[in-house]
């Protein structure tokens, strides 16, 4: 198969360049250049930015696209727009967030994506990220119909991941000590390892599958998380499961100072429990934790020193914390 990848050399990009190449694929990449434009030696690179200039794929013909980097909805219909007599099938990488509401576990391909009360807003928030993501699709789709792959997938988590949502706290367990950790150990969290879900992708994208997925790993917990991550580095970890409460009382960020923590807002009951019925019966397997584990610990090994850590809390705040919740832990 002759494929294309819009990006392709950051975190799932670079996955599904290598879970292609397993599969014998014959890859272009289009992008600008800018991160880690010496990946893939071998790989044929076209440069451009899909925001301005296309130049570079016209008069090609690719058996499928991949576009991991669409996020303005003008943008992706561009893309598809001009690669449509030129490409049998398109893969939109979407997201969960394209939902309107997360109150009840078991969201499906059928619920209700979430809407801007101005459809031509371009600026990529916290509030628009997800309904613009749903106008994505909807461009895909309609220069494309039913030859668009749209899959929406969760956490994304392993080797190269950028965000350190998920690699904050093997790392941390890894480190030892006493850990802070929120709310309680069956609190529940969904991730999917980035390799398990470039490989479905192309897959899918082999099979010619078009429609929406749900793209998420099964149910786990945030203790089952941090035992594995302490099984798996041999660490003496203590974790103190502090409340939300005091947590919140402190002013400390869910999902940012504490990753994968959401907190037990009702609205948000069904964040951590979408139904990925339809993916797994197309294919979608899992890699189990303690390989997701081991593998971001031995990547997170390799970067420097004084990495800048995008999520987590510190370790002076954290041991602050500490010191006034464990007067009651």
């Amino acid at each position: 198969m002759k494929l294309l990848i819009l990006g392709g050399t950051i975190f799932l990009g670079r996955h599904l360049v290598e879970a292609a190449q397993r599969r014998g694929h014959e890859i272009t990449l289009f992008n600008r250049g800018r991160h880690n434009a010496d990946l893939f030696p071998a790989v044929e690179k076209l440069r451009g930015d899909r925001s301005t200039d296309l130049s570079a794929l016209e008069g090609r013909r690719w058996d499928a696209v991949i576009d991991t980097c669409g996020y303005i909805p003008r943008i992706v219909r561009r893309s598809a727009e001009l690669l449509a007599g030129n490409v049998d099938h398109y893969t939109f990488v979407s997201s969960l967030s394209v939902y309107a509401d997360f109150s009840q576990p078991g969201i499906d391909e059928r619920a209700p994506v979430g809407r801007l009360d101005d459809p031509t807003v371009e600026e990529v928030t916290g509030e628009t990220y997800g309904p613009l993501k749903a106008l994505c699709e909807e461009a895909a789709e309609a220069a494309m119909p039913s030859r668009v792959f749209n899959v929406r997938p969760g956490l994304i988590v392993g080797p190269h991941d950028p965000t350190d949502r998920f690699t904050y706290w093997p790392v941390r367990v890894a480190d030892g000590g006493d850990i802070l950790a929120p709310s309680r150990p069956d609190y529940p969290t969904e991730i999917i390892d980035v390799r398990d879900l470039a490989a479905w992708i192309v897959h899918m994208a082999e099979k010619r599958n078009a429609g929406v997925y749900n793209a998420t790993g099964h149910a786990l917990t945030l203790g089952s998380i941090l035992e594995t991550s302490r099984y798996v580095s041999g660490s003496d970890a203590q974790i103190h499961w502090a409340d939300e409460a005091f947590l919140l009382e402190k002013g400390v960020q869910p999902w940012q100072e504490m990753p994968l923590w959401v907190g037990d807002d009702p609205s948000m009951a069904g964040f951590a429990y979408f139904n990925i019925d339809k993916a797994v019966a197309d294919g979608l397997t899992f890699c189990p934790l303690d390989v997701t584990v081991r593998d971001t610990l031995a990547w997170a090994a390799t970067r420097p020193a004084d990495h800048q850590w995008r999520a987590g809390i510190s370790r002076q705040r954290e041991a602050e914390l500490l010191k006034e919740w464990t007067i009651f832990d």
